[in-house]
């Protein structure tokens, strides 16, 4: 369930959305109007999906509905559309409905008081490391826990298109990475990605350390706000941004052609 938030105006999630693709850099952007049209072969699905976030009639729907189709048919790609309700177009989900895609993975987009996530780091003997670049321990341990079947290359190349300043955190097990995470700033807020634990350090407060190691790197940033976005299904994930200060701005769901 949502939960109401002052902060849950159209022009609030619209720029967080904005800010989390620019975390995510797709290899190609279209923009037409306010829609971003993205193409990211080999990196996860969700980053190759189209952002339709500027305002368009009924009939101006339809046609750049048209024109994100032709888009990924000349890239031979299957068409996704993110629908996040206070941001897109009115219509735009029943239209797409009605030219049969189907609904794909329901998420949350989340924000948090930059200090009461640093109030949740947990007190312990796992060590942390902060840098601004990704090694390959970081990024070997997000790969473990989420790049089954992806490439890895494309991966680590979106990587390399991160523009604004990026923090990657690790927790420590010994000399061990078990945990990782990164932060992106960005006009004023802090967007935290790539939250990954290998089985073995779950439930010894590795996510948390991660999480309080980057909240603390906002706050250097003067960024009093942070925000995330989580699978609905992940229920471990969601019970620990809960715990750690993070709240629901808002639900929205992909639409997938065919």
């Amino acid at each position: 369930m949502s939960v109401p938030s002052a902060m849950s105006g159209s022009g609030t999630v619209r720029g967080l959305q904005e800010r989390a693709a620019r975390a995510q850099p797709a290899e190609q952007v279209e923009e037409i109007a306010g829609w971003w049209l993205r193409h990211a072969p080999g990196c996860a699905w969700w980053v190759g999906t189209v952002l339709p976030h500027g305002d368009a009639g009924p009939g101006e729907l339809l046609r750049r509905v048209a024109r994100a189709e032709e888009f990924y048919a000349g890239h031979g790609a299957t068409a996704r559309f993110q629908i996040t309700p206070p941001a897109c177009p009115e219509g735009l989900d029943t239209v797409l409905t009605e030219r049969g895609y189907r609904r794909q993975s329901s998420a949350s987009l989340q924000e948090a008081s930059t200090a009461r996530v640093q109030q949740q780091k947990p007190t312990g003997s796992l060590g942390v490391r902060l840098d601004d670049r990704p090694t390959r321990a970081w990024f070997e341990v997000w790969h473990t826990v989420h790049g089954h079947g992806g490439d890895s290359g494309a991966e680590w190349a979106l990587l390399g298109r991160v523009e604004r300043p990026s923090a990657y955190a690790c927790a420590l097990i010994g000399k061990d990475v078990v945990s990782v995470g990164r932060a992106v700033a960005d006009t004023g807020w802090v967007g935290v990605f790539g939250m990954a634990t290998l089985p073995q350090a779950r439930g010894k407060g590795a996510a948390r350390t991660v999480l309080g190691a980057l909240a603390d790197w906002a706050g250097l940033r003067h960024a009093d706000r942070m925000y995330l976005q989580v699978e609905r299904a992940d229920i471990p994930a969601f019970r620990l941004y809960e715990q750690t200060g993070f709240r629901e701005i808002c639900a929205y769901h992909y639409r997938t052609a065919g």
